[in-house]
């Protein structure tokens, strides 16, 4: 780092779901294609690891344990070895939860493609949202 704090922004949806809900759902990778379509459209398990073919290529995916504290970090390792860490919460808000994630602007970055990463991430957790609050609940 050049001594220049990075900057962060917390991009948060509320779920008319419990926060076990939110999380039991969005903790299982299996489902990431459904909600996170922007990371991934397929996953596969091999051993205990995840891996999955993005825009990217095929990155390696490392969750965080199962927890009772709604975190649902996960690291992004990319074809050249890059990890990119994301911290994802899933918090009790109101009657239901709130799912927020922490997008890291990279270095480098122009305002443009943060703010597109940034429309990126708010997608996948509104389609989380509308998945989780059907009907069918997944």
């Amino acid at each position: 780092m050049s001594g220049v704090a990075s900057q962060s922004r917390h991009i948060g949806v509320h779920v008319d779901q419990s926060p076990e809900r939110v999380y039991e759902y969005a903790a299982d990778p299996a489902n990431l294609p459904e909600w996170a379509p922007g990371l991934c459209d397929a996953v596969e398990r091999e051993g205990d690891r995840w891996f999955a073919d993005s825009g990217m290529g095929r990155i390696e995916l490392t969750f965080a344990p199962a927890n009772p504290f709604g975190v649902l970090d996960h690291d992004v390792r990319l074809p050249s070895g890059e990890v990119f860490h994301n911290p994802v919460r899933v918090v009790p808000h109101d009657n239901g939860s709130e799912i927020v994630f922490t997008l890291r602007r990279q270095d480098g970055m122009s305002d443009a493609d943060f703010d597109r990463d940034t429309a990126a991430v708010r997608a996948d957790l509104e389609a989380l949202k509308r998945i989780v609050e059907s009907p069918s609940g997944h």
